[in-house]
C-alpha cells in the first residue's frame, strides 16, 4: 500500500521505526518490508522506496506491470513525504542514518538538495551505480546523456551514485497572442532574438511590451533560476560563502523589474502566479523561464482550459532562453547497505539509461506513461532525437527543437548542498530590498549573518 504521508506524520513514523530498529525491536509489521533481504507475507522481496512525490514510484509499478516475472519477486513499499517546509531531507536522513529493516534501498533526491547526497554530507550512504550496472559509464555514452544531470550524481571519488530520468534545460516559454501584438510575430526564432541573449535584450523587450500594457515575467521568481543556474559558481567556495557576480546581479534585476512595472509581482507558486498562466492576473504576462516539466505539470493545468481555444490553452510557444539554465530533476540513489543491487540495477538501467522503445525513458518522452499523454523531456539525447515533442499546449510546437539544445546550455558545476535554504535566504532579503525595506547593502549583510546564524560555512 503506498504511503502518502504529511511531513510531520511521515517525520513521526520514521522517528518511530528508527527507534525499534536501534533496540533491535519489531515494529509487528512485516508488510512494510525491509532493506536486508526480509519478505513480505506475500513471500516476495519488499523493496523500500522513499520520494517526495509519486513519480518513481510509480515508474516502478509500471515496469512490475511491463515486466511480470519481476513482480512475481518483488514488491514495493513506497513512502512519499513532499519536500513543503523542507521536511523530507530530515527524514530521509534519520530513515538512513537508522539502517536496518526500515532503510530505504532506493531513495530520490531534487536539484535544490541532491549534492547533499551525491558529494555532500550524506554521499556516504549511497552505493555507486558500478555495482549494479557494471557497464554504466558505456551506457551514459551510449544514451547521450545531459552532461550537467551526470556531473551533479558524480560523487568526489568520480563514481557515478545518481542518474535522472528527466532533462530540465529551461527556456522562455511565452503568449503567442501578446508576440503577435507587440512584435508582430509569434515565431520561435524572432522572438528568441526579441528577449535575447542576455538581460540587456530581455529588459529591452520588456519596454515594448510595457508600452502595450503587457508585463513580461510574473514575478522575479521567474528569472530566478534563469540566474542562479546561469552563474559561474555555486553558494559555497572553499567551505566559504560566495556570492556570484551573476547571483548578486538579481538584486538589480530584481529591482530594475519592480520599479518598472514590468511584472505583476507575485511569488511563485502562490494563486497569483497560477492566475497569470491563465491570463487573469492583474496584466497580461507575456512569458515565464522554465523546463518542459513546467508547461506540462504546471502550467497547462493553471491554464484556465484543457483544449486550444480554452483560457490560454494552446496560446503558447518556447524559445530559447536569453540565458542557459536548468531548472529542478530528480536523481534516483541506491543504499549502498542495500542487498538487493540486482533488482535495483534492473530498475535503474530501465528508468535511467535504456535508450530504447521499450525504456522508460521513451515512455516518458512520448506521454505513455501518462493518461493524458503528456509528454516530457528527458535525460537522453538518443531517446530526445527519436521522439516526438508536439504538442496542443504550445499550439502543436515540437517542444523538443528548444529543450535539445537547452539542456546542453545547462551547468550542473554551481550547485551546493546547502542550495535550498540558502536560495531561501537570499531570495528573501531580495523581496526586502526590491520593496525598499533594506538597502542593497543592508540586504547583502542580512543575508551574510543568516547564512553565518544557521548553516556551517565561513562567511566573511
Amino acid at each position: 500500500m503506498k504511503k502518502v504521508l504529511s511531513a510531520l506524520a511521515a517525520m513521526t513514523m520514521l522517528v518511530a521505526a528508527a527507534s525499534c530498529g536501534a533496540s533491535n525491536g519489531d515494529t509487528g509489521n512485516s508488510d512494510t518490508g525491509a532493506s536486508s533481504g526480509s519478505s513480505s507475507k506475500s513471500g516476495k522481496t519488499t523493496i523500500n522506496v522513499m520520494a517526495f512525490t509519486n513519480e518513481v514510484p510509480g515508474m516502478i509499478e509500471k515496469y512490475m506491470e511491463l515486466h511480470p516475472e519481476f513482480g512475481e519477486k518483488y514488491e514495493i513499499n513506497p513512502t512519499v513525504i513532499a519536500t513543503t517546509d523542507g521536511l523530507y531531507q530530515p527524514a530521509l536522513d534519520q530513515a538512513l542514518a537508522a539502517g536496518g529493516k526500515d532503510a530505504p534501498d532506493i531513495y530520490c533526491a531534487e536539484s535544490a538538495f541532491v549534492l547533499k547526497y551525491t558529494q555532500g554530507d550524506a554521499s556516504g550512504y549511497a552505493a555507486p551505480y558500478k555495482e549494479f550496472i557494471p557497464d554504466v559509464d558505456s551506457k551514459i555514452k551510449e544514451a547521450d546523456l545531459a552532461p550537467y544531470a551526470v556531473d551533479i550524481g558524480t560523487n568526489t571519488n568520480g563514481d557515478v551514485v545518481g542518474l535522472g530520468y528527466q532533462a530540465t534545460g529551461g527556456a522562455f516559454i511565452y503568449r503567442r497572442s501578446i508576440a503577435q501584438d507587440v512584435f508582430g510575430t509569434d515565431d520561435p526564432q524572432t522572438v528568441q532574438k526579441e528577449i535575447g541573449p542576455g538581460w540587456d535584450k530581455f529588459f529591452s523587450a520588456a519596454e515594448k511590451l510595457k508600452d502595450k500594457g503587457y508585463g513580461i515575467v510574473s514575478g522575479d521568481g521567474d528569472i530566478w533560476h534563469a540566474v542562479e543556474n546561469s552563474s559561474d559558481t555555486g553558494w559555497i567556495v572553499g567551505g566559504e560563502l560566495n556570492i556570484d557576480p551573476k547571483r548578486e546581479e538579481f538584486l538589480d534585476l530584481s529591482k530594475r523589474l519592480k520599479d518598472n512595472k514590468f511584472h505583476n509581482d507575485t511569488q511563485d507558486w502562490t494563486e497569483a502566479w497560477y492566475a497569470d498562466m491563465a491570463g487573469t492576473g492583474d496584466k497580461p504576462v507575456f512569458g515565464f523561464f522554465g523546463p518542459a516539466w513546467l508547461i506540462n505539470y504546471t502550467m497547462a493545468g493553471n491554464s484556465g482550459g484543457s483544449k486550444p481555444g480554452e483560457g490560454t490553452y494552446g496560446d503558447w510557444a518556447v524559445c530559447e532562453s536569453p540565458v542557459g539554465f536548468f531548472w529542478g530533476g530528480t536523481w534516483l540513489l541506491a543504499n549502498k547497505d542495500s542487498d538487493k543491487k540486482e533488482a535495483i540495477g534492473e530498475l535503474f538501467d530501465w528508468i535511467t539509461l535504456n535508450c530504447t522503445k521499450d525504456g522508460l525513458q521513451y515512455m516518458w518522452a512520448n506521454g505513455l506513461m501518462s493518461d493524458k499523454g503528456t509528454k516530457d523531456a528527458v535525460a537522453s539525447g538518443v531517446v530526445m532525437g527519436m521522439s516526438d515533442g508536439s504538442v496542443d499546449f504550445l499550439g502543436g510546437q515540437n517542444m523538443f527543437d528548444v529543450f535539445i539544445p537547452a539542456n546542453n546550455y545547462a551547468n550542473g558545476k554551481n550547485l551546493t548542498q546547502y542550495d535550498e535554504t540558502i536560495n531561501k535566504y537570499w531570495r528573501d532579503q531580495v523581496r526586502q530590498y526590491t520593496s525598499d525595506q533594506k538597502s542593497r547593502d543592508e540586504a547583502i549583510k542580512a543575508f551574510k549573518q543568516q547564512v553565518a546564524d544557521n548553516l556551517s560555512v565561513t562567511v566573511k
